[in-house]
């Protein structure tokens, strides 16, 4: 049964933490790893993750830990993975050791690996001594799960099995789990989205409206669509929370860390002073280079994804950029 069931989660992060907490709900156990002892014990004190969320709590039923056999220990019945990407395949190759192969693997890192262009999913089939691997990614902002407020997401696998026992231990009150098989689409959806999200804390430290938020979100969105499709997306995917809902949700809240690298930039910050005080990692960065040059020599149409890359990477201005992207041939309102 779940409810006896001893779960873990790799990555003690803002995210990490609250699949915990929803999870230390419905099981006997869950086991967090993270890297050092010192955050351990602090976590540990204070049942809570107060580098990343305020006013937040865990249930009695978590354990932090930094030794990974530990946490491992038995083969837990599920494994959240929720690392940076650039930390996912040594990691996972440092770990593999301690998986007995029982375990199902749900991933929710919005980032890929750079050179590889590869999924997290793909990384951990590769590096981990199983198969039955999946994802969780939607409009998840957090602090605001964190704050009991109503959220959903969803679960991709080509395993049922892991969107079944992926749901039934995240279930709560105030957050739903839809079932999904797009693997490549939800991932690609969770990735793509964060260059947009620079792109409009941008615009909202210049202090523009609503309509040039939508002009965003949805030219955007198509160009999410073209690179997914491409990348072995269904294009539907784009269309549900996966794709435009975490979107919408990441380009509209202060709370989205990569909205607020963007908003950083346009204040006339530097790039390495707005990740320094940011202080965790904002995988759009990362994102926007690997994308934007994959999609210049593949001949994929990314005007703002392009646009963004010359304002974070070439020192292009803000100004500059966005007259020369307003001032662009139009085509077609469709993806």
């Amino acid at each position: 049964m779940i409810s006896r069931s001893v779960v873990a989660v790799v990555g003690g992060g803002s995210w990490g933490s609250v699949l915990a907490s929803l999870m230390g709900k419905n099981v006997q156990e869950v086991r967090v790893w993270v890297r050092d002892e010192e955050s351990a014990r602090e976590m540990n004190a204070e049942r809570s993750a107060p580098k990343y969320l305020k006013d937040f709590r865990f249930p009695e039923t978590i354990r932090i830990m930094s030794d990974i056999e530990r946490v491992l220990d038995g083969a837990p019945s599920v494994v959240i993975w929720a690392l940076p990407a650039k930390a996912c395949r040594d990691r996972a190759r440092d770990f593999a050791k301690f998986f007995k192969g029982s375990e199902l693997v749900l991933h929710a890192t919005k980032g890929i690996e750079e050179g590889s262009m590869k999924r997290v999913s793909q990384i951990l089939v590769e590096e981990l001594p199983l198969r039955r691997v999946g994802v969780i990614s939607g409009p998840n902002l957090a602090q605001e799960i964190a704050r009991g407020e109503p959220a959903a997401t969803v679960i991709a696998s080509q395993f049922q099995e892991v969107v079944n026992v992926g749901a039934e231990v995240l279930k709560s009150p105030f957050f739903r789990v839809y079932p999904g098989t797009d693997v490549a689409g939800v991932e690609w959806a969770g990735t793509l989205k964060n260059i947009y999200a620079i792109a409009s804390g941008m615009l909202d430290a210049l202090h523009f409206g609503q309509n040039s938020r939508s002009l965003l979100i949805t030219r955007g969105l198509a160009e999410m669509v073209r690179f997914g499709v491409v990348m072995g997306a269904d294009a539907g995917t784009f269309l549900g929370l996966a794709g435009v809902g975490d979107l919408m949700a990441t380009c509209s809240s202060p709370l989205s860390r990569n909205y607020r690298v963007g908003f950083a930039l346009a204040q006339g910050k530097k790039l390495e002073e707005a990740l320094t005080e940011l202080g965790m990692t904002a995988e759009g960065v990362r994102t926007t280079q690997i994308v934007a040059e994959f999609a210049r020599e593949r001949g994929i149409s990314m005007p703002i994804a392009d646009a963004l890359y010359t304002i974070l990477f070439e020192g292009v201005a803000i100004p500059e950029m966005l007259k020369a992207l307003m001032e662009k041939p139009t085509v077609p309102d469709r993806f």
